[in-house]
């Protein structure tokens, strides 16, 4: 188990070390998140890299990785508890069987512990000898309101209140990445427990780091073209544009393709490692394909 880094210079060398390429930005706010105990909030289009700065850091503290995947329709049965009322039923039957007529010694032996299906909100409140373990709320704005509010309480005081059996508070608080696309505005009351970083796309030199980091085997012509043309393509009029994830996916596949630089032909061929809408696709063509292209081969830096 690694320590909390102690400052922002060593935050970014953390971060770094494991192949995240943060603006100090980023960074400060991270340290603070991590100095300060309080949950980060991360917004930003899908792609930029939300998701991986949680994983980045349960790798390089040392720390176990709990993951939320939030959804429409999430509630507390899937994301926080439930009851194996299976093993409860069996229980209790075998309880009559033997004779056993205390009703209220019944009730609190099938609410026991071992009766309880820890779902990773509460994981993440158990104590663990790597230390407090890293929570990642994922995409919180795909869940419903109803559920956003459940999670103040874990939030503000990093504990969750069973009502059969008690409430459950961390002996440390788990290190807690909450990310939204903002498909939806969050709440004010959950924003106010946490510090916020909007994280947005990378400048052309930044992208350009992170690709030669992540695609290791690609040629510096190749590298530069690519990040030229997603840079060029996030101008466009797109439904979605291309986020880091999908330029690291697309210098991947050119690398995979042996290709040394960008030519209308590749570039049709492999559209769809950047662009995941067919609308996107269909206006990338001729003429505003050519254009595109050229733009990012003719550009000096690249």
């Amino acid at each position: 188990m690694s320590q909390i880094p102690a400052s922002v210079d060593a935050t970014l060398d953390l971060l770094t070390s494991r192949g995240y390429l943060a603006e100090r930005s980023l960074a400060t706010v991270v340290y603070l998140s991590l100095r300060m105990g309080r949950p980060l909030f991360l917004e930003g289009e899908a792609g930029v890299g939300k998701t991986e700065i949680a994983k980045v850091l349960a790798a390089a503290l040392g720390r176990r990785l709990i993951r939320l995947q939030c959804y429409e329709g999430l509630d507390v049965a899937s994301a926080v508890y439930e009851w194996n009322s299976a093993a409860q039923m069996i229980a209790i039957r075998l309880a009559e069987a033997g004779g056993e007529t205390d009703r209220d010694q019944l009730a609190a032996d099938i609410f026991a512990e071992k009766y309880l299906i820890k779902r990773p909100l509460l994981q993440a409140l158990e104590p663990d000898v790597a230390g407090p373990p890293v929570l990642l709320i994922d995409e919180l704005d795909r869940a419903d309101e109803a559920f956003e509010a459940y999670l103040l309480e874990i939030l503000s005081d990093f504990q969750v209140t069973i009502p059969e059996f008690g409430t459950v508070k961390a002996p440390q608080p788990p290190i807690v990445i909450v990310t939204s696309n903002r498909t939806r505005e969050i709440h004010d009351a959950l924003k106010r427990r946490c510090l916020y970083h909007w994280v947005d796309y990378p400048s052309a030199a930044r992208e350009l780091a992170i690709v030669k980091s992540r695609v290791p085997g690609i040629g510096a012509r190749l590298s530069q073209q690519v990040v030229g043309f997603v840079q060029a393509l996030r101008e466009q009029d797109l439904f979605k544009v291309p986020g880091v994830a999908e330029t690291i996916d697309w210098a991947t596949a050119l690398t995979e393709l042996d290709a040394r630089a960008l030519t209308p032909q590749v570039v049709g061929d492999t559209l769809g490692a950047l662009l995941k809408y067919q609308d996107d696709i269909a206006r990338m063509q001729g003429p505003a394909l050519d254009k595109v292209i050229k733009e990012a081969v003719s550009d000096p830096a690249a």
